[in-house]
């Protein structure tokens, strides 16, 4: 390898050999303020060995600011020791430098263990402090106490912390002229200064705030505070009016009337400003409503149900309006919060009405036309309107009525007849329109329903007119006889069966007995002979008043057998089906019954 170049640490290490060096020279920390301007600058006048050589000492540095970054900052004359700065300092970047100075002789052999050369930066104040942001934001509630804390605006400075440069003082420059915060020059604390906060007033303070180094006597730099007043519910919502003034129709339900307007200073859209209403008075039968527009704050009416102007045409409602959230105790009580609402009720035209649908009536059936039924009339609600009422017959199927127009009688056009295809269970159903005069014109439908009240004139008709019995007394010796009639209850059975008072005689040898309310069952009372005969017989209905009606029953008495049969097969084929004896029926009804 090439040889060492002289006073290299390398050559101070080849040449030390192992003989221990006595360190006979120290050298005083040097202080350089930063930023000198005047370069190069001489820093130490001599470094000096101890053991200075008769041939001369050559010096030599090494360290952070020579030959290591950043470099070039410090040099020395190697044959005088004298030390120089070369280039400003910055102690924001470097606040010291520790070097190491070597002393050798020509030759290169080291004279001196290496000693240690701190150079200190001393500080100057070349930094304005920095807020940590140039606007700071708080919040604080309206009518705080004095002394409340919003918020801290912090700065910092790179000055030496231990020094006056970076000695921080805040203020505030700009709040407006009320004065009302204030901030702790050491810690930067904003905090209310005096009472009074009233966000209805200021919503928003806008501070300008100064920190200052030196105690407040250096370099300063300004920020903003911004700070945002919350809101509390200190004032009432108040009418803008005592008097407000609506009109709506009659027989309208769940529209709106009108609106009622409140203002409230509190901040819109929250709780603090939201208005509720209440009807106090005028409307003891709810036939108002009342909420609030949740967007304009105002209150709006509202009918519940429906009006009548022929009832009441005016009403006078007392309103009243808080917030719905409690205000605060120490707000003051709102001189409108009470307003008065007149709402007039308009007419209309309304249809007539039938009071009485259905109309239920009663006709006796066959009475002549023209007969009176009823008078059936509606009546318009519109008693304050001079309107007149016409009627008509909307639904009249058979024809049987006819109507004035006018005065709204009925009567028949033809007799009412039973039975008939358009009665159902004895009534007659009919509908009558009414209608009014007005443009555009109502009507309204009436249902009539009569009654055709059944008379008693149909008697009762034997049935059958015929039959064929033994003519031996006890055991075949009977006929069952029976009757009908036209008319409906109550004026058909039970049924009277009776030989004709007129011939008294015949009670002699026939006798007639109830078998139920529509038959009866003839007997004979001795035997008699065979042949033909001809009953006069008196039938009677139970109708008001009865009716009754004398018939002729053509009996033909047979041979009978020993069981009370007829044994002439001729005469009772002949008269087979004309009648029935009581033995059949009895067979019959007993068939019936247990069908049933």
């Amino acid at each position: 390898p090439g040889a060492a170049a002289p006073g290299s640490p390398q050559a101070w290490r080849q040449h030390e050999g192992p003989r221990r060096v006595k360190r006979a020279w120290v050298i005083p920390p040097i202080s350089v303020s930063e930023n000198h301007k005047r370069i190069p600058h001489l820093l130490v006048q001599q470094i000096k060995s101890d053991k200075q050589q008769p041939g001369g000492v050559i010096y030599s540095i090494k360290g952070p600011g020579v030959d290591e970054e950043p470099l070039g900052i410090f040099s020395i004359d190697k044959f005088t020791g004298k030390v120089f700065l070369n280039s400003m300092l910055d102690r924001e970047e470097n606040d010291r430098f520790r070097l190491k100075a070597f002393a050798l002789d020509l030759g290169g052999v080291t004279l001196e263990d290496p000693t240690d050369l701190e150079i200190i930066v001393m500080d100057q104040n070349d930094n304005r402090p920095l807020f940590r942001q140039d606007v700071f934001t708080g919040r604080v509630v309206e009518g705080a106490e004095p002394g409340t804390c919003v918020m801290t605006a912090e700065a910092t400075d790179a000055d030496d912390p231990d020094t006056d440069n970076a000695a921080l003082r805040y203020s505030i420059l700009e709040q407006g002229t009320a004065g009302m915060f204030s901030i702790n020059a050491t810690t930067g604390e904003i905090c209310t200064a005096r009472p009074g906060l009233d966000r209805e007033t200021v919503g928003v303070y806008n501070l300008t705030l100064q920190a200052a180094d030196m105690s407040g006597d250096g370099l300063t730099t300004t920020a903003t505070a911004v700070i945002y007043l919350e809101d509390i519910n200190d004032n009432p919502p108040e009418f803008t009016k005592e008097e407000f003034s609506m009109e709506v129709e009659e027989q309208a339900a769940g529209v709106d009337v009108g609106k009622v307007f409140v203002h409230d200073k509190d901040l819109a859209g929250s709780p603090n400003w939201l208005a509720k209403f209440t009807i106090l008075e005028g409307d003891p039968e709810g036939a108002f409503a009342i909420h609030t527009d949740p967007y304009t704050n105002d209150g709006v009416l509202s009918v519940a149900k429906p009006l009548d102007h022929e009832v009441r045409d005016r009403f006078e409602l007392t309103l009243s309006v808080q917030n719905e959230q409690p205000l605060e105790p120490a707000a003051p009580a709102s001189p409108r919060a009470l307003a008065t609402v007149r709402v007039r009720v308009q007419d209309v035209n309304e249809a007539p009405v039938f009071r009485e649908n259905p109309r239920r009536v009663s006709v006796l059936e066959g009475v002549p036309p023209g007969t009176l039924v009823t008078t059936y009339t509606a009546s318009d609600p519109d008693t304050r309107q001079l309107q007149t009422l016409t009627y008509t017959l909307l639904y009249d199927p058979a024809g049987w009525l006819q109507l004035d127009p006018h005065a709204g009688t009925v009567r028949t056009k033809r007799e009412l007849l039973h039975p008939s295809a358009f009665l159902q269970g004895g009534w007659y159903i009919a509908l009558v329109l009414a209608r009014d005069d007005a443009k555009p014109p109502l009507s309204a439908t009436g249902t009539l329903s009569i009654e055709i009240l059944e008379v008693n004139d149909h008697a009762p008709l034997l049935q059958p007119l015929a039959g064929v019995l033994c003519g031996r007394p006890g055991r075949g010796g009977t006929l069952l006889l029976g009757a009908t009639d036209d008319d409906r209850p109550p004026h058909g059975a039970p049924f009277h069966f009776q030989l004709s008072p007129q011939h008294p005689q015949l009670t002699r040898n026939w006798s007639i007995t109830r078998f139920n309310v529509t038959h009866a069952v003839l007997a004979v009372l001795v035997e008699l002979p065979e042949g033909p005969y001809t009953l006069p017989l008196l039938l009677r209905d139970s109708g008001t008043p009865p009716q009754e009606r004398q018939q002729l029953l053509n009996v033909s008495v047979c041979h009978c057998g020993p069981d009370g049969t007829c044994e002439d097969g001729v005469l009772a084929a002949a008269t087979a089906g004309a009648g029935v004896t009581l033995g059949a029926l009895m067979i019959i009804l007993g068939s019936s019954i247990l069908f049933l």
